[in-house]
């Protein structure tokens, strides 16, 4: 499965997101993804399963619980087929960030 096919699904995206913030149990996101996606259990497995096999997570068993985190590199790759958009976007984000100051320096000197 191609990355932007796995990063697609909003579900396996929010799945990638609460793996960001640290090692997850299953069990956890899964109560969140049910909240937020009223989706089953059963699906939200199928999805940690996809984010597995496409390498964009690793699982670790620690007892009874399943233990997920991102494996960075398969974002990396992700990233590097970004990198040839980014001067589409770059000067624009800079010239934004100066309009920004420029409007900072204009107000404090009021």
């Amino acid at each position: 499965m191609h990355a932007f096919d796995v990063l697609g699904d909003p579900v396996r995206r929010r799945l990638l997101e609460l793996m960001a913030e640290g090692e997850r149990a299953s069990g956890d996101m899964t109560a969140v993804i049910q909240a937020e996606f009223g989706i089953t259990q059963s699906a939200v497995s199928q999805h940690l399963k996809v984010l597995r096999d496409s390498g964009f997570a690793t699982v670790r068993i620690d007892g009874a619980r399943r233990l997920y985190a991102v494996d960075a590199e398969p974002m990396r790759q992700v990233d590097a087929w970004l990198d040839r958009f980014r001067n589409f976007w770059g000067p624009r984000l800079e010239a934004l960030a100066t309009e920004v100051a420029r409007g900072k320096r204009g107000r404090s000197g009021e």
